[in-house]
């Protein structure tokens, strides 16, 4: 255990002196002898064999404190289903008798299988992540990403468990959508980071469903859509270029030049392509001309589909510069390609690429918002275990009151999180079985972009706060923690930031000439009035209802032809949005006893109408939007710097 040297008291350097118990040289040792102090063979030698067995013991001692671990109760989620009693009540209150009895068999076998089979996957492809392999061993260029067997798994169980075919077989009409978003949730945070090539392989599949299933792309949608594992495809999303993400219509570069046969070969570089291991993507270009020249801004953007490899298995005219090396999602290969001359089909009218896309976005974005509400719960799951576990100042965590509110706090902000959720999945199944009313669809456009970039910004927060739960255990990289914190960091960037999101809502408001933004408050004013019937619920729906005020009165005081207003507002405006909205759906939810305890502040509703629900209101007031407030923040970030 220890290297073999000598020990201190056998050093020609010091000696100690037991009398005094000090550090001395060694002659000085020699010299009390000399000296004539009283000392005899005998005692000596008792000495000396006193010397050597506290030795002894002391190695002893070191030895077998090198040798103990920390010893703490692991905290551990058993059947995420069953545990997760606000799902269960949810679809209880929603589902029609027979939909509920035969997707709760389901769910709760899924939940079995991923507690014992699936989870040790999970860890497996984080403990080996893609490797690239540029050369074979005899200079041969290959460009080859090579995943571990555990990835290869998750890519056969998504296709066992219909993760993508159950939203599109329809088994169960409008529902079909909701049943798939909660395998998709209880998936999420066990999926080893495959929950993102899911993502993109359910957008391609609904935009190559929105076209119409051509007959060119059908063997493409039955294979995205399959439950045969040998069959199975995913897709990639290669948008993003060197100048840019969000802005593809001034940052795509990738020509796409038209062969004989009506095909096409595209060239340029994507800068950013998650899951480089996919069978086939979807990507935008700009179609050259006979003389070679190309429609620029969004007007010039065509979409169109690829296989990565051929039959035998070789590279699509792609070449990978290099895998990204990321702060978090390392399960999965993310990569540079350069496209020289790959061959692909055009899908959409020629100029309407961006148009088309937009159902990829869309679903991508629910996914997102599916990938924040499940690490949210997964890491809520297990500090409430531990609390159950840890014992810190003589007694249990969960009887430690601050701790609790702690965790009170953040299991709101879940709650909260799932039922948005669970709103939009409801709309979108609604939306694809054509029973969506035009308001309902309009509510839809709107809610999206809201609460994909509200709840990740809630993700990032719950996952830090919960990880400090843990107290240094969660800074353990081999506890697993930090992988559900690192992974979580991306959900607030992936698919659009916060601010790229915000100006989105926006858009859809102005688009709409003001109609999503009628539907919104009248559908919260009219669940709000059924609220308001409960007498629990009566302070959470009278401070939710000065929250509308507040933003109407937001909203007439600005003058829509004051773009700049509007744009320094656009995030505060659509918290105040996801924060309102979501107060209705926590208050609807406990007037249908969801999960809520009826006489416990800690978690009624009234704890989320608690914050502030119109911040675009309240900063307003405090004069963040107003007249030479741009130029204060440029001040203010740039005043000393030398810019």
């Amino acid at each position: 255990m220890f290297a073999r040297r000598l020990p201190w008291w056998r050093s020609s350097v010091t000696c100690k002196s037991w009398q005094s118990g000090h550090f001395l040289p060694w002659g000085s040792c020699q010299m009390l002898s000399i000296k004539g102090i009283n000392t005899t063979v005998e005692q000596e030698q008792q000495a000396g064999m006193k010397e050597k067995q506290m030795l002894e013991d002391s190695e002893m001692h070191l030895t077998r404190r090198d040798t103990e671990a920390l010893f703490q109760e692991q905290p551990e989620t058993g059947n995420q289903y069953l545990e997760d009693t606000l799902l269960q009540s949810y679809l209880k209150t929603h589902l029609p008798p027979k939909v509920l009895e035969e997707v709760h068999q389901d769910l709760e076998r899924f939940g079995n299988r991923l507690l014992t089979k699936i989870q040790p996957l999970s860890w497996e492809c984080e403990l080996n992540p893609p490797v690239f392999q540029q050369f074979n061993a005899w200079g041969r260029r290959v460009d080859h990403i090579h995943t571990c067997s555990a990835w290869r798994r998750m890519k056969e169980i998504s296709a066992e468990e219909g993760l993508i075919a159950e939203a599109y077989e329809k088994r169960y009409s409008n529902w079909s959508r909701l049943y798939q978003a909660v395998k998709l949730y209880l998936f999420s945070s066990s999926s080893g980071g495959f929950s993102c090539p899911l993502a993109m392989t359910d957008g391609a599949a609904k935009v190559i469903e929105s076209l119409g299933i051509p007959g060119s792309l059908k063997n493409a949608f039955d294979r995205l859509t399959s439950r045969d594992p040998e069959k199975f495809w995913t897709s990639g999303q290669w948008m993003t270029e060197r100048r840019g993400g969000s802005d593809v219509a001034n940052g795509t570069e990738t020509v796409a030049r038209k062969q004989p046969d009506g095909t096409y070969r595209l060239y340029g570089f994507k800068w950013f392509t998650s899951a480089a291991d996919s069978d086939m993507a979807l990507t935008l270009a700009r179609i050259a001309d006979a003389e070679g020249q190309c429609t620029q801004g969004s007007r010039g953007l065509s979409l169109f589909f690829l296989r990565v490899r051929d039959e035998e298995g070789k590279l699509n005219n792609i070449q990978v510069q290099r895998l990204k090396d990321k702060l978090g999602t390392r399960q999965m290969a993310t990569a540079e390609l350069w496209l020289q001359g790959a061959r692909a089909e055009l899908i959409s009218a020629e100029g309407r690429g961006v148009a088309a896309i937009s159902n990829m976005l869309n679903i991508t974005r629910i996914h997102n918002v599916i990938g924040a509400v499940a690490s949210m719960r997964r890491m809520i799951s297990l500090s409430r275990d531990y609390a159950c576990k840890r014992v810190a100042f003589g007694k249990l965590l969960k009887d430690h009151p601050l701790h609790m509110q702690t965790i009170a706090r953040m299991e709101v902000q879940v709650r909260g999180a799932f039922l948005l959720l669970m709103d939009i999945v409801c709309l979108l199944g609604l939306a694809e079985t054509n029973l969506a009313s035009e308001q309902e669809q309009l509510l839809l456009r709107l809610l999206i972009p809201v609460a994909k970039l509200y709840t990740g910004k809630q993700a990032s927060a719950v996952a830090v706060e919960a990880m400090e739960s843990f107290g240094g255990q969660g800074y353990m990289e081999d506890t697993g923690l930090p992988v559900i914190v690192r992974d979580a960091l991306v959900l607030s960037i992936w698919e659009g930031t916060t601010n790229i999101l915000s100006l989105d809502v926006l858009r859809s408001l102005a688009k709409s000439q003001e109609q999503v933004m009628a539907v919104f408050l009248s559908t919260v004013q009219r669940k709000l009035e059924l609220a308001s019937g409960t007498e629990e619920l009566s302070p959470a729906v009278q401070r939710a209802q000065e929250a509308i005020r507040s933003l109407q009165q937001f909203m007439a005081a600005t003058d829509s032809k004051r773009a700049l207003t509007m744009e320094l507002a656009a995030r505060d405006f659509s918290y105040s949005l996801a924060r309102i909205y979501t107060g209705r759906a926590t208050q609807e939810s406990q007037n249908h006893g969801m999960g809520w305890d009826r006489h416990s502040p800690a978690l009624s509703p009234s704890r989320w109408c608690h914050q502030e629900l119109c911040p675009v209101a309240a900063e307003s007031a405090r004069g963040s939007y107003g007249d030479g407030a741009a130029l204060q923040d440029s001040a203010l970030v740039f005043g000393n710097s030398r810019l």
